[in-house]
């Protein structure tokens, strides 16, 4: 992080546009708590910057990403102004829709319990600073306070308009999340370091905050209440299967470090209460041990638990696994030669990646760049033929990205070495030895706006801001930016006015083209190309100016501003 921080920046100038035009096209209601929270994440990342170079600083002990600013702007603003863009497409269709005011509740829900999990990540770190002498921060101190608590007052405003038997338990809900928010954030930093910066630790701390936050509600909302009673939190009926199944999935594989860690507690105490061995048998026993737990217990997770979590919820009488097949097999010819698509690109080009990158005769930039470019081959078709399938491969392929990155980080016996030499061959600068973060960001920055695109959605380019963004914009400004860029943005940056120039021009010339293919399959298209135009520029000055992971943060703001077109 910087020693010292101007009030005005690229990136902070991007946010502030961003935000902006989110909150005009939002009720003031909802517009006025964004502001202020963007007012507060603006007086705690000035502080943090201006107290980092501070050897008694209490946020030294947090060892972020090199090379990246604090971001903590932009991570505090990006989720609630998601959620807030969503808020704005669901109105556009409440008058004529029947389950839009409940959809519209919840979600209005969700956008307050994730403002809420930021917010208690800037008072976390307002308290950490607070024990810091430096006088140079006091003053913004002070601001960054002041706001939290103009906040806090807002929200007990929304909240009184709430049925009063409720207001205790949506107070417990929002509280929950932020705690989890706060929770999150400190384990990430202490448990990973060097992996993010903190505006990307607090993006990925209320992202999951508010995931769970959701799994949460739908399993309160199945469970059964006397009949005098009242769900604490009402939740849309309209979830697809599809949804739940993902969900339950990622469920089981998050809880899967807790179950591990617990079965080898277990297994450390009986051990002790028996016959002391070498330290080299001991050893070797270990890790083969470790590595029987990991199996069993992952088995454990995707035998019994999710399928137990998705009958309660969805009511699926069937194993998760079993319906996968079901829908794939059934009446599917398109699906599954999709399927056969998928597989030979994805042969071909790890093959050939990463054939390229044990000779380590082409630049990482450009390598990197070509898995973007990959990304457009494979999902592009499926947004179009396939949504509800892509849906689901999207969440199939990050379950399976997240067992291997368990198995390659605990060295899981026999597989963990290998996967860790596979992949490393395809790791960048932004990666560590502790964690590899690229193939999680790509596929996800892809992933998010299709997720959040099911249901209602009257903007056919959203499920698209992922691919359009990441595979197409950012692998042309980096290229062309790499090639023949001559003029910089900054001083210290590497970023080119002619490689965003490429990005903007190329990400408008293949919506052009897609908005031909979708209206060509029936689509019925509402696009507006000045606001377009205005959402493309924003997203790719954003990836010139930005120091934070852009595969994460780029096709969030691209999809809010598509929302709201």
């Amino acid at each position: 992080m910087a020693s010292s921080s101007p009030l005005v920046t690229g990136e902070r100038l991007v946010v502030f546009l961003f935000t902006a035009r989110v909150a005009v096209a939002a009720p003031a209601h909802l517009a006025a708590p964004l502001a202020l929270l963007a007012a507060a994440a603006l007086a705690v990342e000035l502080a943090v910057d201006r107290s980092a170079s501070a050897p008694s600083s209490p946020l030294r002990r947090f060892r972020t990403r090199p090379g990246a600013s604090s971001g903590i702007l932009l991570g505090a603003t990006t989720l609630p102004c998601v959620m807030l863009a969503r808020l704005i497409q669901l109105l556009r269709i409440l008058p004529t829709d029947p389950n839009g005011p409940q959809e519209f509740a919840y979600l209005e829900m969700q956008y307050w319990a994730v403002s809420i999990s930021c917010l208690s990540v800037l008072a976390s770190f307002l308290w950490h600073l607070r024990q810091s002498a430096n006088n140079g921060v006091s003053k913004t101190l002070k601001y960054g306070s002041l706001i939290v608590v103009l906040y806090v007052v807002t929200l007990l405003f929304f909240l009184l308009k709430t049925d009063g038997g409720l207001l205790m338990a949506k107070n417990g809900y929002l509280l929950v999340h932020g705690v989890a928010a706060v929770i999150l954030m400190k384990h990430i930093l202490e448990k990973f370091p060097s992996c993010s910066s903190f505006g990307e630790a607090l993006l990925v701390s209320s992202g999951l905050a508010l995931y769970f936050g959701d799994m949460l509600a739908h399993t309160l909302s199945k469970i059964e209440f006397s009949a005098s009673s009242e769900a604490l939190i009402h939740t849309p009926r309209t979830r697809s299967e599809i949804a739940t199944v993902i969900q339950g999935i990622l469920l089981g594989i998050f809880l899967l470090p807790l179950l591990c860690k617990c079965s080898l507690q277990v297994w450390v105490y009986f051990k002790t209460l028996g016959k002391q061995r070498t330290q080299a048998v001991e050893k070797h026993a270990e890790k083969r041990i470790g590595s029987v737990v990991f199996y069993v217990s992952l088995l454990v997770v995707l035998l019994m638990l999710v399928p137990s979590w998705t009958h309660l919820v969805q009511g699926l009488e069937v194993h998760p696994f079993v319906w996968v097949l079901n829908y794939m097999f059934t009446n599917s010819h398109e699906r599954l030669a999709l399927c056969a698509y998928w597989i030979c690109v994805i042969f071909v080009s790890v093959k050939k990646f990463y054939s390229i990158s044990k000779r380590s005769k082409t630049e990482r930039i450009l390598l990197r760049k070509y898995y973007h470019l990959v990304a457009v081959l494979i999902f592009s078709p499926a947004v179009i033929f396939q949504p509800a399938f892509l849906d689901l491969a999207f969440g199939a392929a990050f379950a399976v990205f997240l067992i291997l990155e368990m198995i390659r980080v605990w060295e899981v016996y026999p597989l963990g070495h290998t996967v860790h030499q596979f992949m490393n061959a395809f790791t960048d600068h932004r990666d560590s030895e502790i964690l590899i973060i690229s193939h999680f960001s790509l596929l996800l920055g892809c992933a998010l706006p299709k997720w959040m695109s099911s249901g209602f959605n009257d903007r056919p380019l959203a499920p698209f801001a992922g691919i359009l963004s990441l595979g197409i914009g950012d692998t042309m400004a980096s290229m062309i930016g790499y090639k023949y860029g001559v003029l910089r943005w900054s001083k210290t940056g590497k970023k080119t006015i002619e490689g965003t120039a490429a990005g903007i021009t190329s990400v408008l010339a293949a919506c052009s083209i897609l908005v031909s293919l979708l209206a060509s399959s029936g689509y019925i298209l509402s696009q507006h190309w000045v606001s377009l135009s205005v959402a493309v520029t924003l997203s790719l000055l954003l990836e010139a100016y930005t120091t934070q992971l852009d595969n994460a943060f780029i096709p969030l703001v691209f999809y809010s501003l598509l929302c709201i077109n």
